[in-house]
This record gives structure tokens, sequence and C-alpha cells, in this order.
């Protein structure tokens, strides 16, 4: 275990160690000289009662004294944020957190669109460890986010015609530029933290659309080159997956194949469901490199001392009422 803040660790010991020092060296004269002696006190301290008292209260004072000094420790280590410790933040063996972000090239009206949107709508309130997010041609609709109850009615939403969170995609026309499908993928890729460089979490990205969205004979520019999004792909170390509408892009087709991921056309919501069913099968590969392992190290862990603390404080509370007894 290792502390991120050793400072307040080294304060709370200092406090301790002060407040111990007070308690031993107040003098005591005061106390001593409003005792009034007792005749015969030898008799009285020699009864079994008194023994039996004594021995009570002494076991009473020693937990008593145990559960507080355990209940500051606990205290000081969340303080100082402890590392490497178990905590529910931190899955391994295939439970890593990993970051999905749905990407869809098409109106919501596509029945192949409709149908991933639904898909997902019916699977998010499964997720454990896992953020999710939804990015359209021109719009961020849902960030990244755990907040799967949310992420659930706009995905159902959108999926029945009637979302509140607005048109999934807003109808913007520019003279100079037409977007096309390396655009949006690359516009889905930045919807990962620190997009350009790899993360401990795992991240998968699936294009759900046609594989062309500019019209035959276009000439105005498009933003990004097929090169272009595949460095940002690799760069990011996401799984880029696609289900094609149409015919598909052979290179989108030829990135997933590259990243890990998986590339199918599906115009049916049945062949939707079974292509999503086999890319969610096979998430991105978990990954036990050095960095990685030093990324989880530095993982914030207080749940172990928060534990300890919370039963500290519950028998503190409890103690009175079964001594009673």
């Amino acid at each position: 275990m290792d502390l991120i803040w050793m400072g307040a660790a080294i304060a709370g010991c200092v406090a301790l160690a002060l407040c111990i020092a007070a308690a031993l060296l107040r003098p005591m004269e005061d106390e001593r000289r409003r005792l009034r002696p007792i005749a015969n006190a030898h008799r009285l301290t020699g009864l079994p009662e008194y023994v039996r008292a004594k021995r009570s209260r002494t076991r009473r004072a020693v937990l008593t004294i145990a559960l507080l000094a355990a209940l500051f420790a606990c205290a000081v280590v969340v303080t100082s944020r402890p590392t490497g410790l178990p905590t529910a933040a931190r899955q391994l063996d295939g439970g890593d957190p990993e970051d999905v972000m749905v990407c869809v090239g098409g109106p919501p009206t596509d029945p192949a669109v409709g149908a991933a949107l639904g898909y997902f709508a019916d699977h998010v309130g499964g997720f454990g460890t896992q953020r999710i997010g939804l990015t359209s041609p021109n719009r961020r609709v849902i960030p990244l986010t755990r907040d799967y109850q949310y992420a659930r009615d706009v995905f159902s939403g959108y999926a029945a015609g009637h979302s509140a969170a607005g048109p999934l995609d807003a109808e913007v026309s520019y003279v100079d530029y037409a977007a096309s499908v390396e655009d949006v993928v690359a516009l889905c890729l930045t919807g990962f933290p620190d997009f350009d460089a790899k993360a401990s979490q795992r991240r998968s990205l699936i294009y759900v659309g046609p594989g062309e969205l500019r019209a035959p004979g276009e000439t105005r520019p498009a933003l990004f080159t097929a090169d272009r999004v595949d460095a940002m792909a690799t760069a990011a170390g996401a799984q880029v997956n696609a289900v094609f509408t149409d015919a598909g892009s052979p290179s989108l087709a030829a990135l997933a194949t590259t990243t890990g991921g998986r590339s199918l056309s599906a115009d049916t919501a049945a062949a939707v469901d079974a292509g999503l069913t086999e890319i969610r099968a096979h998430p991105p590969a978990v990954s036990f490199d050095a960095t990685d392992a030093e990324r989880r190290a530095s993982t914030e862990s207080p749940d172990v001392p928060l534990a300890l603390a919370l039963l500290a404080a519950l028998a503190l509370a409890a103690a009175p009422v079964v001594w009673r007894r």
C-alpha cells in the first residue's frame, strides 16, 4: 500500500502523539487532593464484586481505546489517499473498465440504425465497469458515462423516434465541406478522454451506418483521410468495429481488421442484433503491460479502510447498549 498524501499521514501521527503526551503529562495533583481517604479500603478492593467490576471497567476502557485508535488510523489512511489495496473500482481478469462509443452514421429512422439503438437500450443495464457514449455525424449526444439509466432512456427514445434529447443529427450544410465516414469515425474517437494516447481502460468504437456518406460526384473536401483515422485509432488504442447498412466501406473494414475489431453488413433488425452480439462477445483484449500495472497501482483504493472505520464506529455505537445488558 502506498499513500498519495504522505503529509496527511504524518500530520495525523503527530496529532495522535500530541494527544497522548497531553494525557500522560497532565498534572494530577489537584485531582489527588480532592480524594477523601476511606478506612479499610483494602477490604473493599478485595471483595469479589469489586474485582469483577474493576476487570469489566478495564476491559471496556481497553476496547474503547482500541476502537478509537482503529477509527482514527483508518480516517488518517483514507485522508492520505491510499493506493494498492483491493477496491471495487478496479476489476481484473477480463473485468477491466471499458469505454464503448456507439457511432451512428445514419438517421434513427433507418431500420438498421434504429435496431442498433434499441439493442444498446436493452443491454446497457447489464454493464458494470463500462462507460458508454453516443456520437452522431455532428453531435456528441451522450458523452461517456456510467449513468446507465440516462443512457438507456436516450437510446430507447431515439430507437422509438421520440427522444427528449433533441435531434440525433443536426441538419447543417456547408458550402466548402461534406462529411465522410472517416470524419464521423474521427469525431467518435475524440469522444475518448485523452484520445491521443492509450489508456488503462479498454476502448471500443462501434460504427453503425452506411459505408459512404458522400453523394456520388461530391467535390467538396472532407476533413480526414483513412490513413489519418487509422493513425488516430492506433494512438488511442481503440478497437474499431463496423456494422454497415449497405455494401460497406473498404477503408473502414480494413481499419476494423487492423485494430482487432469486426466489420459486417446488416440491413435487418435481426442481422444488426446478431452482429452487435458478436462484436460485444469479442471486446478489446485485456492488457497487462507495465504501464497498465502502474496505472492500476495508482488507483485510489479507500474501500478497505473505509469499511474498517465503519465497523469501528458501529462497534463504538453499539458497545454501551451491550454493556448495559
